[in-house]
């Protein structure tokens, strides 16, 4: 893939994600994609930031999409090479303060096989 076509899986990544669109934004990874979030350290400890399979992702999305249904993400800032994106963007959710986060998308053939979220 190129850069521009690895930029327009990233920019329907965003518009599933405040869609909420689940099924939609799972389309985009592949089956055995990893995700590493700091949320995940803390919300589930076992995990050690560290989910593997679109089952997992699945089930820890539809859980945030549960527990802050206003959860959405304003892009800041998106940049991409043949196999690479870099994210950063805004989390928004009613009654917490905003979060800055970078989020880097590794892609192969199409869809993303790791996704990787910083933030303080």
């Amino acid at each position: 893939m190129n850069a521009q076509a690895n930029k327009g899986i990233a920019y329907l990544w965003i518009e599933d994600f405040n869609a909420h669109d689940l099924e939609s934004l799972l389309d985009l990874y592949a089956e055995d994609a990893e995700h590493f979030s700091p949320k995940l350290q803390v919300r589930q400890p076992e995990t050690k930031g560290l989910i593997k399979g679109k089952d997992a992702l699945r089930a820890w999305w539809a859980n945030a999409f549960e527990r802050l249904p206003s959860l959405r993400y304003e892009l800041k800032k998106l940049v991409a090479d043949e196999r690479t994106v870099f994210m950063e963007y805004i989390r928004h959710v009613d009654g917490e303060a905003d979060l800055l986060v970078g989020e880097v998308l590794e892609l192969r053939d199409g869809v993303i096989i790791a996704s990787r979220v910083y933030h303080g």
